[in-house]
């Protein structure tokens, strides 16, 4: 209960420190635009925004405003993976531990009192033992990943790059909603890809778990119980609140997180790859 508190704790002081530091500006960042002239805007505008948005300034006129962005996109999620490595495999093995959190979970349900919460309490902190898994772990990732997040969205918004160029004759400083207004169906692509691709990245560590469950239940001739998600719930509440703020957001913020997708479903892959090879 106290790591759950701290969890939540840490998580409403980033996103307030996240905020304190967000402009809202709406003047577009071009090449001539200084760095002392960001920082008007706030500390977070000057260190994240900005840099983000000349990179895709810069980038643009050479590789076009798709690639532009896709480039960006990968070496956010680069720095991001360097900093958050072990706690995604952390966050990874979790998953797979599931059956095993549930019995103990089952163990002590109905249980209130101090001594068999504590007891459980225990018996959780031996199981992460056991596997080398630190569980506040996932709070460096969020750290880092959500003034990624706010400073892309403020980048893609405010870049000279994405309110000029286009891609395939349209631009991408539109929303999808008004994509379909103007039957600019590649705008609407990109966006049901995205959503295809995050419902895939948000999944596919559940269903690696099911997988080697099923296959450690043969091994030991035992029949596979799939473990129950608490979480389906959330799950997909996440992915409907990431759709529809998508569909009224500019549809370049649409391709950084289908390509953020893309490159989290080859970071899961490679983790468990990493991982079960290691176990054998």
């Amino acid at each position: 209960m106290n790591r759950k508190r701290f969890t939540r704790l840490l998580s409403i002081l980033a996103i307030a420190f996240v905020l304190t530091g967000c402009s809202t500006s709406n003047e577009l960042i071009t090449l001539d635009t200084t760095f002392s002239e960001a920082m008007n805007d706030g500390f977070l505008s000057a260190l994240i925004t900005y840099p983000l948005a000349q990179a895709i300034n810069i980038l643009t006129p050479i590789t076009g405003i798709f690639l532009a962005i896709t480039i960006v996109t990968i070496v956010i999620n680069a720095i991001v993976l360097a900093f958050t490595f072990k706690s995604s495999v952390a966050m990874q093995k979790i998953q797979e531990i599931q059956p095993e959190m549930q019995k103990i979970q089952a163990k002590y349900e109905g249980r209130s009192d101090e001594t068999s919460q504590q007891r459980m309490a225990m018996e959780m902190q031996q199981l992460y033992a056991k596997y080398d898994i630190n569980p506040l772990a996932s709070i460096a990732t969020t750290f880092i990943q959500f003034p990624l997040l706010i400073g892309m969205y403020n980048a893609v918004r405010r870049s000279e790059a994405v309110a000029n160029a286009q891609f395939m004759g349209v631009s991408l400083s539109q929303s999808p909603s008004q994509a379909v207004a103007n039957q600019a169906w590649v705008c609407v692509v990109i966006f049901v890809v995205m959503v295809i691709c995050q419902f895939i990245a948000i999944k596919l560590p559940q269903w690696l778990a099911e997988k080697h469950g099923k296959e450690e239940a043969e091994k030991h001739h035992k029949t596979y119980k799939k473990p129950e998600n608490q979480n389906i719930m959330m799950t997909y509440g996440m992915l409907a609140m990431i759709s529809f703020a998508m569909f009224s957001m500019p549809t370049a913020l649409s391709l950084y997180y289908c390509i953020s997708s893309i490159v989290n479903i080859a970071k899961t892959l490679v983790i468990d790859k990493m991982t079960h090879k290691e176990a054998e």
